[in-house]
C-alpha cells in the first residue's frame, strides 16, 4: 500500500479538501476586507508592516494547501500541471517586494495585493459544488459570485488609479457606478483617463459579454427542466388514469 492509499485510509480525502477550501475562502475574505479598508482610507500596504506579515502567512497557508492536495492526488503530475497557476499566485510577492526593497510604485504594489485572491476562485467553485446538487445551479452561483467580485475589485482598482486624476471620480460611489454600468456594456458617462482605467474598461466589458449569457442559459435550462417534468407527470397521470378505467371496465364485464 503506497503513501497516498494510507493517507486516504486514515483521512477522508473529500473532507480534507472541503476543510482546506473553506480555510482558503475565509482567509481570502479577510484579504478582501483589509484591501477594501486600506483603499477607502488611502493606506498603502507597505505602510502596514503587520498586514504584510499576515499576508505572508496567508500565502504560506495557500502554498501548504496546494502541496497537501498534490500529495493526496492520485495523478500527481496531472494535478501539478493543471494547478500550477494556483501555486504561482500563492507566492507572497508583497513580502518579497518589501524584503528586497524593490520599488515598483504604489500602484503596482496595490495590484500585487490582488494576486493571492485568484487562488480563492478555485476554492469557491469547489465549495459551491458541495452545497449544490445540481451542476447547473452550482455553475450559476459561481458565475454570479464571480461577476459580483469582478465588479467590486474593478471598482476598487479604478478608484485608486482614477481618483484625484479624473474629475468625474469624486468618491468611491462614482467608481462603483462606472463598474456596474461598464460590465453591462451599456456604458457610463465616466470615462477612464489613466492607462489602467482604460484597460479595465475594455476587460470589464469583455467579462460582461462572457458572463451575462450564463444567466440566459440557466433560465432556459430551468424552463426546459420544468417543462419536461410537467410532460412526465402528465404522461404518468394518463397512464394511471387509463389503468383505473380499464380495471373498472373489466370488473363491469364480470
Amino acid at each position: 500500500m503506497n503513501l497516498v492509499s494510507r493517507l486516504n485510509n486514515i483521512f477522508n480525502k473529500e473532507k480534507i479538501y472541503f476543510i482546506l477550501h473553506v480555510i482558503v475562502l475565509v482567509l481570502s475574505i479577510y484579504l478582501i476586507w483589509t484591501i477594501s479598508c486600506d483603499t477607502f482610507n488611502g493606506i498603502s500596504a507597505f505602510q502596514r508592516p503587520r498586514f504584510m506579515k499576515i499576508e505572508f502567512w496567508i500565502c504560506v497557508v495557500f502554498i501548504f494547501d496546494f502541496f497537501i492536495e498534490l500529495i493526496l492526488s492520485e495523478r500527481k503530475w496531472h494535478y501539478f500541471l493543471t494547478h500550477i497557476l494556483f501555486l504561482i499566485v500563492s507566492v507572497p510577492y508583497g513580502a518579497l517586494i518589501e524584503h528586497y526593497g524593490w520599488n515598483f510604485g504604489p500602484e503596482t504594489g496595490y495590484l500585487v495585493r490582488y494576486i493571492p485572491l485568484i487562488r480563492s476562485g478555485y476554492a469557491l467553485a469547489i465549495v459551491v459544488g458541495w452545497f449544490t446538487y445540481n451542476k447547473a445551479t452550482g455553475l450559476f452561483v459561481t458565475y454570479v459570485v464571480t461577476m459580483v467580485a469582478t465588479v467590486y475589485f474593478s471598482s476598487l482598482v479604478f478608484f485608486v488609479f482614477e481618483h484625484g486624476v479624473n474629475s468625474a471620480v469624486v468618491d468611491y460611489n462614482d467608481s462603483l457606478w462606472w463598474a456596474c454600468m461598464d460590465v453591462t456594456t451599456i456604458g457610463c458617462n465616466i470615462e477612464a483617463v489613466t492607462p489602467v482605467g482604460k484597460v479595465l474598461s475594455v476587460l470589464l466589458a469583455l467579462i460582461g459579454l462572457m458572463l451575462f449569457p450564463v444567466f440566459t442559459v440557466y433560465v432556459t435550462s430551468l424552463i426546459n427542466q420544468t417543462r419536461n417534468n410537467n410532460q412526465i407527470n402528465t404522461v404518468v397521470g394518463k397512464n394511471l388514469g387509463g389503468g383505473s378505467d380499464s380495471d373498472s371496465a373489466g370488473s363491469q364485464v364480470k
